[in-house]
């Protein structure tokens, strides 16, 4: 697409860029560090590097800073970073089960295998504004923590070891033969060493692989996938999802040793897991439960539950609604691809807007001749 040359537009760009700049730094608050965004607005962060497709809480706290807390561009900035990154290797797939688990629930089922833990959320709170956060400062949050900590000390002798690993809570399903395997997502996959198709190397076509269609939710826009999800939900599609088992926690991220080639830790990402039990399915006239799945970086369980319900809508052997059309929403659910072609309209599109004018004046002309020559006839 070509566009009219705009002369002296240099300095107004780079003042543009400025003023910005000072939006970010004027006032006279004290300038809020990256360190204070990382431990403070960690729901955020975890977001960011999600979307932004790379583990890295440092930069994505320094994204949020430079954007202004504008998400978009926080993940876009991470993700054009990620791309100027070497790529040494890739990790060796685990099992979640090696989570360091932070919370864990079941809506399926009351007690489970290893009991569940609550961990750190809003759920059963009310959502209401807490003033006392007006006047914040480092000595009250040290009185809080004192405070919050005082009688959950129990002795020794009473603490119970935590155990290293939890059971899968679907796996009571699969044992008793009430679960399905996962159905349709059989296309052939572009692999790397690893058998994975790799969205970062390959152009996503379609059909996609199950792996590839995972991979594009779990860097997906957090709010698109709900969108999708929540359709589903309320009927334009066909999945009642139960959550069996969500899961919050800390990852081992191990590769190959690069002198033994054994398995080696090279540290841990917190990620967000959840599997949801869905309508039955009555393939070989056998019922049974259907199951989706999702999982994704950091602390977001509204995108990995919304992950879950459409990788199970995805799986329908004849789809009839959106959110279960794999093509339809694995090609709209990218927040940066969808921000960039949203915001690119922003740009000089002279030349295109010129020749549309040309052509409606044109078709102006052409109705205006035809109703003088259809008056004439009719005078006739």
């Amino acid at each position: 697409m070509g566009y009219v040359a705009v002369k002296g537009g240099t300095e107004a760009i780079e003042n543009a860029g400025k003023l910005l700049t000072y939006e970010r730094i004027k006032g006279n608050s004290e300038p809020l560090g990256v360190e204070q965004i990382k431990e403070q607005l960690n729901f955020l962060v975890d977001r960011v590097m999600g979307e932004g497709s790379l583990y890295a809480p440092d930069l994505a706290a320094l994204a949020i800073k430079q954007s202004a807390g504008d998400t978009f561009e926080a993940s876009f900035m991470l993700r054009a970073y990620r791309t100027t990154l070497p790529r040494v290797g890739y990790s060796i797939p685990k099992s979640t089960k090696e989570m360091r688990v932070i919370r864990r629930i079941s809506a399926a089922f009351k007690d489970i295998p290893g009991g569940q833990i609550l961990g750190p959320t809003s759920d059963y709170t009310l959502r209401l504004l807490d003033f006392e956060l007006l006047n914040d400062s480092k000595g009250k949050r040290e009185e809080c923590i004192r405070e919050l900590f005082k009688d959950i000390e129990p002795p020794a002798f009473s603490l119970q070891p935590f155990p290293e690993s939890f059971p899968r809570v679907i796996e009571v399903l699969r044992k008793e033969g009430l679960l399905a395997e996962a159905v349709g997502g059989k296309q052939p996959a572009v692999n790397n060493q690893n058998g994975i198709f790799d969205m970062t190397r390959q152009s996503l076509t379609f059909p996609a692989s199950r792996s590839a269609a995972m991979q594009t939710m779990a860097r997906g826009e957090t709010g698109g996938l709900l969108l999708l999800a929540y359709s589903n939900m309320r009927g334009y599609g066909d999945i009642h999802p139960t959550i069996g088992e969500l899961r919050v926690g800390y990852l081992p991220v191990k590769i190959k040793h690069p002198h033994t080639s054994k398995p080696y830790t090279i540290g841990e990402v917190k990620v967000t897991e959840a599997e949801v039990i869905a309508k039955f399915t009555a393939k070989n006239k056998k019922p049974k439960f259907t199951l989706g799945y999702g999982l994704c970086f950091g602390h977001n369980e509204t995108k990995a539950i919304s992950m879950a319900v459409l990788d199970r809508a995805m799986q329908a052997e004849e789809p009839k609604m959106a959110s279960e059309n794999k093509e339809f929403v694995l090609s709209h659910i990218d927040g940066i691809e969808s921000m960039g072609f949203c915001n690119h309209y922003k740009l000089p599109h002279y030349v295109t807007f010129q020749s549309d004018l040309d052509r409606l004046k044109k078709a102006q002309e052409e109705t205006r001749a035809e109703s003088l020559e259809s008056g004439v006839r009719d005078e006739v």
